[in-house]
C-alpha cells in the first residue's frame, strides 16, 4: 500500500509542474475564450436535447397510434433541418450581405478566413465559428420542430422532407437576418434575446398556416362544429418532455450570452428565465381550475411552455418581478387563446400557436413595456421600456418586428403548403388516418402490443 501511494504521489509531482506550464503558457483571454466556448458548446447540446422533450411532449399529447411516427420524426427532421442549415441557412441569417438577407457564408467549413470573409457578425467573437453554427443551428432546429405541432396526426411523411428543407433555407434564416444578423430590425433595436420571435413565432406561424390547410382530424368536431376532446395517450411522457424542455431553456436563453465568464450575466438570464416559468405554470393550473372545476395538467404544462417563450425575448432586459408577471400573463393568455382556438374550428393539436404563438408575441411586446435602462444598456440593444421611462418607441420597435416576421412568414407558408397541397397533397388519406400514421407511414406501432391488444378488442367487440 505504501508503495502504491508513494508511486501515485511521485507521478503527481511530475504531473503538477507541466499542467502549471501549460496553464502558464495561456493568456487571461485565451483562457476567458476556451471557457467562453465551452459554455456555448453546452448551450448548443442543451438546446439540441431539447428535441427529445418536443419527442416526449407531442408523442404523449397524441394518440397511441400515432406516437412512434410523432417521436421519429423529430430525429428525421432535425436531420433535414441540420445539413440545410449548413449548405445554406447559416450563410443566409448570419452571412454578409444587406439589411433583408445575407449573402455569404453557405457551407460552413469552420474556418477562421471564412468568417472574416464573410461573416463579419462573429468576426470578433473568440468562439470558434464552428460551436457557434452549431448553437444557432440549434435553435432553428427548435422552430422547425415548433412548426410540425401542426402536422400532427394527418400530415404526409413526404411534406417533412420538401417543408423542412424549403423553412430552413427560404423562411427561417430570413427573419433570423432581420433581427440577429446585422438586418433592419436589428439595426433599428429590436429587442429579442433569444427569440420569442424570430424562433418560436415563426415557428407556430408555420403551424397555423399547416393547420389551417390540413383542417381538423377526423372525429375532431361533430355537426354543429363543437369540439370533441381528443385526449393524448400518456399524460407522463407529456410531463417528462416539459421537464427536459424547462431545462433545455437554460442553454437557450442563458446561453445566447454568449459568454461564461466577466460579471457572470448568464446567471441573470437563467434566474429570470426560472421565474418566469414557475409563474407559468402556477398561473395556468389555477385558472384551469377555475375554468374546467378541475386542475388541468396539460394545461399547466402549456403553461410552463409559454411563460419559457414569452421569457425568451425579455429574460435578459426585465426584472425579476416583471418577470415573474409575464410569465404569470403568458400561461393565463395561452389557456385562453387554446380555448378559443378550439371553438372556432382550429384543430391545433399541441397548440403550437397558443403556445408559441400568442406567447411569443406577448413576450416580444413585453420588452417594449418591461426593459429596465440599465439592462437595455447592459446588452447594448434598443431602449428601456414603456413603464420604465422610454416613451412608446421601443413598444413600437417591438411590434414592427412581431407584425413583419408574422406577415412574411405567413405569407410563404401559405405560397409553399398551398403549392404541396395542390400537387402532392398535405393530407393521409381517410383510411391512413384512421389506421394511424405509425402503420401507415412506417409500416409498424411505437406500442405493437397495446395496439394489438386495442385491435383484438375492437374485434370481440364487434
Amino acid at each position: 500500500m505504501f508503495k502504491k501511494l508513494l508511486f501515485s504521489t511521485g507521478v503527481m509531482s511530475l504531473l503538477v509542474p507541466t499542467l502549471a506550464f501549460a496553464a502558464d503558457d495561456k493568456t487571461p483571454a485565451q483562457l476567458a475564450a476556451a471557457i467562453d466556448s465551452v459554455w456555448v458548446m453546452l448551450g448548443a447540446i442543451l438546446v439540441i436535447f431539447m428535441q427529445a422533450g418536443f419527442a416526449l411532449l407531442e408523442a404523449g399529447s397524441t394518440r397511441m397510434k400515432n406516437a412512434g411516427h410523432v417521436a421519429g420524426k423529430t430525429i428525421l427532421t432535425f436531420g433535414i433541418c441540420a445539413i440545410a442549415f449548413w449548405a445554406v441557412g447559416f450563410g443566409l441569417a448570419f452571412g454578409d450581405g444587406n439589411a433583408f438577407v445575407g449573402t455569404g457564408g453557405f457551407f460552413i467549413d469552420g474556418s477562421a478566413e471564412q468568417t472574416a470573409a464573410s461573416i463579419s457578425v462573429f468576426a470578433e467573437s473568440p468562439i470558434p465559428i464552428s460551436i457557434l453554427f452549431l448553437f444557432q443551428l440549434a435553435f432553428a432546429g427548435v422552430s422547425l420542430a415548433i412548426a410540425w405541432g401542426g402536422f400532427a396526426e394527418r400530415g404526409k411523411l413526404p411534406v417533412y422532407f420538401i417543408f423542412g428543407i424549403l423553412f430552413t433555407v427560404l423562411i427561417y434564416p430570413v427573419v433570423a437576418h432581420w433581427v440577429w444578423g446585422g438586418g433592419w430590425l436589428g439595426a433599428m433595436g429590436m429587442q429579442d434575446f433569444a427569440g420569442s420571435t424570430v424562433v418560436h413565432l415563426q415557428g407556430a406561424t408555420a403551424a397555423l398556416v399547416a393547420t389551417i390547410l390540413l383542417k381538423p382530424r377526423i372525429g375532431k368536431y361533430n355537426k354543429d362544429k363543437t369540439p370533441n376532446l381528443i385526449p393524448g395517450h400518456n399524460q407522463v411522457l407529456s410531463v417528462l418532455g416539459v421537464i427536459i424542455l424547462w431545462i433545455g431553456w437554460f442553454g437557450f436563453n442563458a446561453g445566447s450570452t454568449l459568454s461564461a465568464t466577466g460579471d457572470g450575466f448568464f446567471g441573470y438570464v437563467a434566474l429570470t428565465t426560472n421565474l418566469a416559468a414557475a409563474a407559468g405554470a402556477v398561473a395556468a393550473l389555477v385558472v384551469s381550475w377555475m375554468y374546467f372545476g378541475k386542475a388541468d395538467i396539460p394545461s399547466m404544462l402549456n403553461g410552463v411552455l409559454a411563460a419559457l417563450v414569452a421569457i425568451t425575448a425579455a429574460c435578459a432586459f426585465v426584472t425579476p418581478r416583471d418577470a415573474i408577471i409575464i410569465g404569470a400573463i403568458s400561461g393565463i393568455i395561452t389557456f385562453f387563446t387554446s380555448q378559443w382556438f378550439e371553438k372556432m374550428g382550429v384543430d391545433d393539436p399541441i397548440y403550437a400557436f397558443s403556445v408559441h404563438g400568442i406567447a411569443g408575441i406577448w413576450g416580444t411586446l413585453s420588452t417594449g413595456l418591461f426593459a429596465t435602462p440599465e439592462l437595455a444598456a447592459a446588452v447594448n440593444v434598443g431602449g428601456p421600456g414603456l413603464f420604465y421611462g422610454g416613451g412608446f418607441h421601443q413598444l413600437g420597435v417591438q411590434a414592427l418586428g412581431v407584425f413583419g416576421a408574422f406577415a412574411f412568414v405567413l405569407v410563404l407558408s401559405f405560397v409553399i403548403l398551398g403549392i404541396l397541397k395542390a400537387t402532392i397533397g398535405l393530407r393521409v388519406t381517410e383510411e391512413e388516418e384512421i389506421i394511424g400514421l405509425d402503420l401507415s407511414e412506417h409500416g409498424s406501432y411505437g406500442y405493437p402490443e397495446q395496439m394489438k391488444k386495442a385491435v383484438q378488442a375492437g374485434s370481440t367487440s364487434a
